[in-house]
């Protein structure tokens, strides 16, 4: 993988892990002890974007931060179903491999509905529930920006040969430009160097249901359906405000079924909400997990 500056390394420094998905090799990290914590990202980010959530609670608990099939230091097929479904049902596997109990989800963007989507199939291993802009319905609404990545042909030449989407996001998803050093903003593209590395970043474009006629659509709306069976759970709600594609009215969604769930809003933030308010979330975190342990 090239973009081996040593910048971005240092700001990643954990030792790797894999299991075999069929002939697909499952990467993922497993850092410091206790009760587990199971950190799901979303397109295009990879496990480098929980970094400091990894760092700032490794010490009290087990942080595993799979990339999916695709993405990260994960196999990228360029053969593959890059579905929601797949990409939950490679979740799930994760679990049961780790014979994971009494975890602790936290998720982002795709990642939410993934995470949920292994919550709801395997509830009784998964007692708090942390979603920070995400989703878990077919959407509401579709972003121009995101419907100009799905033109024919124009959109995979602009997400696989320009990688538009990954470098687009060092901007849009981020309220604190500042924060986004080369050595960030590196670690965020490296595993998505090349055509066939950014096969999963289309793909996931590709699998946003714009109509019901959509093959994701219905798995979609079934989960959302499911979702009151997790509601009795301890639930943080963690949003940047200033996030122009999973917008407050998809925070409004979620806390009207996970209405018991604790809301934090951050004004100034943006999608990339843990890029930019790690350091305050992670005191907000460790209080939540100390509470309902």
């Amino acid at each position: 993988m090239p973009a081996n500056s040593p910048e971005w390394r240092e700001l990643y420094p954990f030792r790797s892990h894999e299991i075999q998905l069929g002939t697909q090799r499952y990467h993922f990290l497993d850092e410091g002890s206790g009760r587990p914590l199971l950190m799901v990202h979303g397109n295009p980010t990879w496990s480098f974007y929980w970094r400091n959530l990894v760092v700032g609670l490794r010490d009290t608990h087990r942080a595993i931060v799979p990339d999916h099939i695709g993405c990260g230091l994960s196999d990228k097929p360029q053969s593959y179903q890059y579905t929601l479904e797949q990409h939950t049902a490679n979740l799930v596997q994760l679990v049961e491999a780790l014979d994971l109990r009494g975890i602790t989800l936290l998720a982002h963007d795709w990642g939410g509905a993934i995470g949920l989507g292994a919550a709801v199939q395997r509830p009784d291993r998964f007692d708090r529930i942390v979603l920070f802009n995400t989703g878990a319905f077919p959407p509401p609404f579709v972003p121009l920006r995101i419907l100009v990545c799905r033109t024919p042909l124009l959109g995979a030449f602009a997400l696989r040969c320009l990688n538009l989407f990954a470098r687009a996001a060092l901007s849009m998803a981020t309220s604190k430009p500042e924060r986004m050093t080369p050595a960030v903003k590196a670690g965020l593209l490296a595993p998505y160097d090349s055509w066939g590395h950014r096969v999963a970043i289309d793909g996931f474009v590709k699998d946003i249901p714009l109509t019901r006629r959509h093959r994701t659509w219905r798995v979609l709306d079934s989960l959302y359906r499911q979702l009151p069976v997790l509601a009795d759970r301890p639930i943080q709600l963690i949003w940047g405000m200033q996030d122009w594609c999973f917008r407050p009215q998809c925070l409004e969604m979620l806390h009207s079924v996970f209405s018991g769930a604790e809301v934090h809003r951050f004004e100034d933030a943006g999608h990339y909400v843990i890029e930019d308010a790690h350091e305050r979330i992670v005191p907000i975190l460790r209080e939540f997990l100390r509470r309902t342990a």
